[in-house]
């Protein structure tokens, strides 16, 4: 087991280098820029160390690993194009809902409920739904329609209490580091953070949990 995380890591760090090069490139940067190596490079390529290395130490068949797997390295990616340029690409959103819903009717994702699979669908729904609708008064780039199409995909993989749990986790992540850097006036009141991040952090730790703990 130890050496498979091992494995993992090292395959978790390598495609996160590689995801943060693809996102400095995909999307086309509008002035047709590349970005360089930056603390954006480091932040994708320790999450994609940390992701990938826990897939073997949570999951223990074969068909989870390679459903994890997969989804959290779709995560890296999302995590590095949004770091580098506020965008949840469609083309990495909108697959996992048709994949989640697949994995609820085959019976083969064990952190949804079995006897209330509905209920994961419709918390999926409604929850980045309602958190789109809060964010209206703060401006269009507060939770964009990506947020919303990962959410809806994660939902269906994680859970109605996995992904309640993750949003809360991501919403007090990103309100801790937005904090941070006004204190230490990074920022200021005006300037876009996208939440994305954040969020992929939270349904990553939310896929994480103990099955007693988001059943």
């Amino acid at each position: 087991m130890e050496l498979l995380a091992i494995v993992f890591a090292a395959v978790g760090a390598a495609w996160g280098a590689a995801a943060d090069r693809i996102a400095a490139r995909w999307p086309a940067h509008e002035d047709g820029s590349i970005r360089r190596v930056d603390w954006r490079s480091v932040v994708v390529v320790a999450f994609g160390l940390v992701a990938l290395a826990a897939v073997p130490i949570r999951f223990g068949g074969w068909e989870e690993r390679l459903l994890f797997g997969a989804f959290f390295a779709a995560c890296v990616l999302m995590m590095a194009t949004d770091l580098d340029q506020r965008v949840l690409p469609n083309e990495l959103t909108l697959p996992l809902i048709p994949i989640g819903l697949a994995v609820l009717w085959w019976g083969g994702d064990t952190l949804v409920n079995r006897q209330q699979p509905w209920l994961a669908i419709v918390v999926a729904v409604l929850l980045p739904l309602g958190l789109l609708a809060l964010s209206r008064p703060f401006g269009e780039g507060a939770f964009g329609e990506g947020d919303v199409k990962f959410l809806l995909g994660a939902g269906l993989l994680l859970g109605a209490v996995r992904l309640v749990l993750a949003v809360f986790v991501g919403v007090l992540l990103g309100g801790v580091v937005i904090t941070a850097l006004l204190v230490a006036r990074r920022i200021t009141l005006k300037t876009f953070v996208p939440y994305g991040p954040f969020l992929i952090v939270g349904v990553v730790w939310g896929a994480l949990l103990p099955s007693a703990a988001g059943s």
